[in-house]
């Protein structure tokens, strides 16, 4: 249902979807084959001189960020590394009635502009920000707490990748049907009613992102380009402490738009004063019609009770199961699981925390392996991955917050159950003020649902005796049912119980991975192939990226008239 661009769209904008051409039609592909592909090398040796990326970085710090929109009436900072450097830049503060009235000046180009225009100047955008995949590593690096790896990949071209597909998927969707059709209904010896029919896509109006912490940029493109490519301006809210990334991204969709004849007031930034409480305000104003979340369960339903003038899209927190019951790779399943709950400090919405499995153990290579025994291993493969304190940082990166170290540090007590492997400090070759943490292994009963039915996020995992396996996949059932998850795992050799929890799986409403052992791990989830949550269970009331993700941030409106009689 792809408009014409209008008259007043500048040559620029029009011919940037032919020179992306190529890579939206990969990706419309992409997305019904869910196959691999990715535009977008994950190597940071595919773009270039790194240090040039780190230096842009750097010369942020200690100044005012360079962006200039309207409104703006002081500036705000206070971010902090989770590597103990004070970042020292001060952002735009928003005065939102100044700020909204531009945004919305802004949109009737931008509707008129059409589908093809807008996923033009969305894939220019990204393609901009790939270039600078260096400078944006760091700058989530040092906002998040990620490993610098890490980082680049997920704060750069995955997170670039999800972008991406949310862009497809909304072109897909507004081209579903034609701008125009021809409508002629017989009436038997009389001429034929004939009527023109004109379909416009009509955004729905201002989008709110507001960021998370732990992933800024994965977590916040996804709505960002649903909302852009659909038509809609964006006012990117950021999260206190990882605010850098997203206003990088800002500033280069503000470029991209001026270049391409539109208004740069078509994306926005707005951070917050200390103890402001912006998001709120933000939330619940009448111009805002949608909203991307991704964070606490607390403010996500508070969001979904409250903004009730809003679509609003939640990924919220979530308690992920993994059922062994049997594996004929023991060594590779101790070692996927040892790496999936160290990665970033388990500080990920798709980290494993429940592993259930029977107490009267398991069968390993057609051995029985006692629960004591699978927990004293599990506990030895995760310090034997973390053994090397360089190797260990650059997997862990930092602890991201207070609450998170706080927690950890309850689990690592004992006042949550049995440890059976103690955290212990890193200290990181680099950042000597960092707060680098190993997880903590807790043994728990099944009777102890007070504990395992909430999250703990962070590095922390709870090893839980069940009756039996059959026992094991229920408790897996309900507890995504009730409490949420965006992830879930089973170990076993018996198809039967293959089968039973993928059963599970789909009652719940959640993604499930089966006998991984070898370079997937289930807290990773691939773009044009991987749904990332399902909004199926209460973790979530989404999925990163579908039809239904994007469909309703615009509406087709029409209009009809007749069309003469033929002859």
């Amino acid at each position: 249902m792809s408009h014409v661009s209008s008259v007043n769209s500048s040559s620029a904008a029009s011919e940037l979807l032919a020179r992306h051409r190529e890579t939206l039609d990969r990706a419309l592909a992409a997305i019904r084959d869910r196959g691999y592909w990715t535009p977008y090398p994950e190597s940071p040796k595919a773009y270039g001189d790194a240090q040039q990326g780190k230096d842009a970085f750097a010369a942020y710090l200690g100044k005012p960020f360079p962006l200039e929109q309207p409104g703006t009436d002081s500036w705000v900072g206070g971010e902090r590394s989770p590597y103990g450097v004070s970042l020292g830049v001060t952002y735009p503060h928003p005065d939102v009635d100044v700020l909204f009235r531009a945004m919305q000046a802004a949109l009737p180009a931008w509707r008129d502009a059409g589908a093809d225009v807008r996923a033009g100047v969305c894939l220019e955008i990204l393609h901009r920000i790939n270039q600078r995949s260096h400078e944006i590593a760091w700058a989530v690096m040092h906002t998040s707490g990620q490993a610098f790896g890490m980082a680049f990949q997920a704060g750069g071209p995955h997170a670039q990748d999800r972008g991406l597909e949310a862009v497809a998927y909304a072109y897909a969707e507004m081209t579903r049907h034609p701008a125009a059709a021809t409508w002629e209904k017989p009436q038997g010896k009389k001429p034929p009613l004939r009527m023109i029919k004109r379909f416009h896509v009509v955004p729905r109006g201002l989008a709110l992102v507001i960021g998370c912490n732990t992933f800024p940029t994965w977590n916040g493109y996804p709505g960002l380009f649903a909302s852009l490519a659909t038509g809609n301006p964006v006012v990117v809210k950021p999260h206190p402490n990882a605010t850098l990334p997203l206003a990088i991204t800002v500033r280069i969709a503000r470029e991209v738009l001026a270049e391409a004849g539109f208004s740069p007031d078509l994306v926005a930034l707005a951070v917050e004063a200390p103890g402001e409480g912006l998001a709120k305000t933000l939330a619940l104003r009448p111009e805002v019609r949608i909203i991307d979340y991704t964070g606490s369960t607390a403010f996500g339903d508070w969001l979904e009770e409250h903004a009730r003038q809003a679509v609003v899209f939640t990924e919220k927190a979530g308690v992920n199961p993994v059922v062994v019951d049997s594996t004929d790779d023991y060594q590779g399943m101790l070692a996927n699981l040892a790496f999936s709950l160290s990665l970033y400090s388990g500080q990920m919405c798709t980290t494993p925390q429940n592993i259930l499995l029977p107490r009267d153990g398991i069968t390993a290579n057609g051995e029985r392996r006692s629960f004591d025994e699978v927990a004293r291993d599990l506990a030895a493969a995760v310090a034997g991955l973390l053994g090397d304190d360089a190797r260990a940082a650059a997997i862990l990166g930092a602890i991201v917050n207070d609450g998170v170290r706080e927690r950890l540090e309850r689990a690592a007590s004992g006042e949550l159950g049995e440890v059976v492997l103690a955290s212990r400090r890193i200290q990181h070759p680099e950042y000597p003020d960092a707060e680098v943490r190993t997880p903590v292994i807790v043994k728990l009963d099944v009777a102890d649902e007070d504990v395992y039915r909430g999250e703990h996020f962070g590095p922390i995992a709870f090893l839980i005796a069940t009756d039996s396996t059959e026992q094991a996949i229920g408790l897996f059932r309900d507890t995504v049912r009730d409490c949420g998850a965006i992830t879930a795992s089973v170990y076993s050799t018996d198809e039967k119980v293959l089968q039973a929890a993928e059963e599970a799986a789909v009652e719940a409403g959640v993604a499930l991975s089966c006998n991984l052992t070898q370079g997937v791990y289930v807290n990773q989830s691939t773009a044009f192939s991987d749904f990332h949550a399902t909004g199926a269970n209460p973790a979530a009331n989404a999925a990163l990226t579908d039809g239904a993700f994007v469909a309703s941030r615009f509406r087709v409106v029409q209009s009809r008239r007749h069309l003469p009689a033929e002859g």
